[in-house]
């Protein structure tokens, strides 16, 4: 049992988070055992995720987003208000997987009836995020560098891009995210649904 103070001090998107995660897994009729088989993640971290104990990786919920067959953003939109046509900056989710040294923010996040969202992501120095697979197979991405440098890898193909340079993909498999440095970067992600 959390004590208030530690209670106090939970990030409430992880709340959030975590409730919407054991709510899939209900939904799925999945007991911790049956989700770690077909995720490949352990049954206390799931576990500890689903009561927001930790803040979950972008590793963690990728892998989580294959099972449920959602993408990232459709799942961190779930655990906000109901989204707007307008999304003014100061509205706009962000979350940070403080492990990695990756922030997100939802620009524009998932809605009823469009395929495409914009996010924005920024690493820091040396970060290296990689994802075993997409949350959907086929997803298009359009990856677009406004500041600093970010290699990137898809099927087993490095990519460097540099200021203003802009990449074109579907995933179907293994990506990697990885900031060379000396300075972080910054890039605006398109993704649209196959």
């Amino acid at each position: 049992m959390r004590s208030e103070e530690t209670a106090a001090t939970l990030d409430p998107v992880d709340i959030r988070l975590g409730a919407r995660l054991a709510e899939l897994r209900a939904q799925h009729g999945w007991s911790l055992g049956e989700l770690a088989e077909r995720s490949g993640v352990s049954r206390s971290t799931l576990s500890r995720a689903e009561r927001a104990e930790i803040s979950p990786t972008a590793s963690l919920l990728n892998r989580l987003c294959g099972v449920y067959g959602r993408t990232m953003s459709q799942l961190l939109s779930e655990v906000e208000a109901e989204p707007a046509l307008l999304v003014r900056a100061a509205e706009q989710p962000v979350w940070e997987d403080r492990a990695s040294g990756f922030v997100r923010r939802s620009v524009s996040p998932p809605h009823t009836g469009l395929r495409g969202e914009l996010v924005e992501g920024r690493l820091r120095p040396g970060a290296d995020l990689a994802y075993d697979r997409p949350p959907v197979p086929g997803l298009e991405q359009h990856i677009w560098v406004l500041e600093g440098a970010l290699d990137v890898t898809a099927q087993d193909t490095e990519h460097h891009l540099d200021a203003g340079d802009c990449l074109r993909l579907r995933v179907w498999g293994p990506t990697r995210f990885r900031c060379p440095g000396p300075d972080g970067v910054r890039y605006v992600l398109a993704v649209v649904l196959p």
